[in-house]
């Protein structure tokens, strides 16, 4: 039988664009195989592999002599292509990725997926994600499916049958997990301030990392929370098992918990297998403006590098370096923002490595503007911008600053509005501090 990298050659062209999922999402056999034996894959040529946030150690920059790297996120091991220059980053939202690939923008000739094993209608389901896999399995001229028993049969609207796929293989490898460590003091404070905030019947959206699973863990109080997230890790499962996250009083898909990528560990995987109350679904429908603004409360959550004093968002650069992605938090942002009831938050903690991540000004793009900024959240509190003059929003910035910073932030900011025509008014009494 001819090995998996010669039937990898049989059907890859010099010059396709690759996609696979992303994250956990990750099918390891065909990867590994792929970057193992690019020279023979790539038959002289080159292949483009577009690249989305990294938990494995597959990709490397040495690659580069063959594969040329495309994508939105820098985060986890991939950094280091940005780093060493090889990555091209392309500054889309998120919600407009499918829209991208469907027109034949980005290109996609072959997707590289890991699905479930079949159910009883030979249906393999898509596992651990949707997101922007659809819209690249439309696209795409072949299809490599990595059959993973250990991949749980989810519900959605995408489902693959043996026709579709071109190449099936037997999955090498465990799926990934996401294992999140204990969230420190600063984590801890913010998740309590964000959980004051959050109603019974709300409606979340979390983005990565362990700020967000903190912020779920101080929820156990609460009645009938609803899901409609791009990424969810194993918090939501214990608010489930827990009978705190229901879907009941969701406004759309009621009893319904919506999600794009499963981020979690196999306590995750365990929940979501067969189960009737999950849907992923493509990011056209979990991130648009309209699905977004619909829902009633809903809570959206995201975390940033850095916020300057007026509410411009970092979410990208640090140090130089890209190292996050413009992602959805704008898409969910502005949802929450138009949602009744909702609330726009952007989480953070006050310092960093010493350094103040309330800036005067950002040390790279402004990933979310001002006009979208909302409540922004660190250990010391809650500055409310909502509706807020750049004076008014210095002042309640300064509030949620480490104390160590507010003096040198306070004088830097009297040449900030200057520059932005206005004064600086606030009194300390207009904290907004919750």
């Amino acid at each position: 039988m001819p090995t998996l990298a010669a039937r990898l050659q049989t059907l890859i062209r010099p010059g396709d664009h690759l996609w696979w999922g992303q994250a956990t999402a990750e099918p390891l056999t065909l990867t590994r195989a792929l970057v193992e034996h690019r020279h023979a894959i790539a038959q002289g040529g080159r292949l483009s592999v577009f690249v989305g946030i990294g938990q494995s150690d597959t990709l490397h920059p040495a690659q580069a002599d063959v594969l040329d790297f495309f994508g939105y996120a820098a985060s986890g091991p991939h950094r280091q292509l940005a780093r060493a220059g090889v990555l091209d980053i392309v500054p889309s939202h998120y919600s407009h990725l499918p829209g991208l690939i469907r027109q034949g923008t980005l290109r996609a000739d072959v997707v590289l997926v890991q699905v479930s094993p079949p159910d009883e209608q030979g249906r393999y389901s898509l596992g651990l994600v949707h997101e922007y896999i659809p819209a690249a399995l439309d696209r795409a001229r072949v299809v490599i499916a990595e059959v993973n028993p250990e991949v749980p049969w989810t519900h959605g609207s995408r489902h693959l049958t043996a026709d579709d796929i071109d190449l099936q293989v037997e999955a090498l490898h465990p799926p990934i997990s996401l294992d999140r460590s204990a969230p420190g003091p600063a984590e801890q404070a913010i998740a309590s301030h964000i959980a004051g905030w959050v109603e019974d019947g709300a409606t979340l959206q979390m983005g990565i990392g362990n700020l967000p699973e903190a912020v779920v863990a101080a929820l156990h109080d609460r009645r009938d929370l609803g899901l409609h997230s791009g990424a969810v890790g194993d918090g939501i499962a214990a608010l489930a098992e827990a009978g705190v996250l229901t879907n009941a009083r969701k406004s759309i898909d009621a009893g319904v918990g919506i999600a794009g990528i499963l981020m979690g560990s196999e306590r995750l995987r365990r929940w979501a297998h067969r189960n009737p109350r999950l849907q992923l679904r493509e990011t056209s429908y979990s991130h648009h403006p309209e699905v977004l603004a619909s829902i009633d409360k809903l809570t959206a959550i995201n975390s940033a590098i850095e916020v300057d004093l007026t509410g411009q968002v970092n979410a990208e650069v640090a140090a130089g370096v890209y190292v996050g992605a413009v992602g959805g938090a704008v898409d969910f942002l502005r949802g929450a923002a138009r949602s009744r009831g909702g609330l726009p938050i952007v989480a953070l903690p006050a310092t960093a490595k010493g350094a103040s991540r309330i800036v005067a000004q950002l040390s790279g793009p402004v990933s979310t503007p001002r006009s979208d900024a909302g409540l922004i959240v660190t250990e010391h509190g809650v500055a409310d911008l909502r509706g807020q003059t750049l004076s008014q929003r210095v002042r309640r910035m300064l509030d949620i600053a480490a104390p160590e910073h507010r003096e040198h932030l306070e004088r830097q900011a009297h040449a900030l509005l200057r520059q932005c025509g206005a004064v600086f008014v606030g009194t300390a009494g207009a904290s907004g501090i919750a």
